[in-house]
């Protein structure tokens, strides 16, 4: 499988995935600086500024490691200062992320604050 747009990634999706991709998709391009862009990579969304700061991958989507849902991954999570606990550390040492598995768990609050913290980190990075 080779996805190089949203829109071969939303004819493969089932309808409550894209809905949820759709929706975390808004909250980070909205809370995202302009310098930060978007692209399709490992077949999923993947946002970046200076490095990576989050992914979105669909269970539908493979090698993602979840059977059903959309994963919402930071990138260095593992350097996130992530006091309320939000974030699961799963196998992996530095992607730290979310499940979710309906539209109606996505708050917004405890991912824009995040995501501060993520662009903040970016900016720590060179280019």
């Amino acid at each position: 499988m080779k996805i190089t747009n949203l829109a071969d990634l939303y004819t493969i999706l089932p309808e409550d995935e894209k809905v949820m991709v759709d929706v975390l998709r808004q909250i980070v391009i909205e809370a995202l600086p302009e310098y930060c862009k978007e692209k399709i990579s490992y077949n999923v969304p993947f946002f970046y500024g200076n490095k990576g700061i989050c992914i979105i991958w669909p269970s539908t989507v493979p090698r993602g490691g979840i059977k059903e849902g959309v994963l919402f991954g930071f990138w260095y999570g593992h350097k996130l200062n992530d006091r309320d606990g939000f974030l699961s550390r799963g196998t992996n040492k530095q992607i730290f992320y979310k499940i979710y598995h309906t539209v109606e768990e996505i708050d917004e609050k405890p991912i824009k604050k995040l995501l501060k913290e993520a662009i903040r980190l970016d900016g720590t990075f060179k280019k």
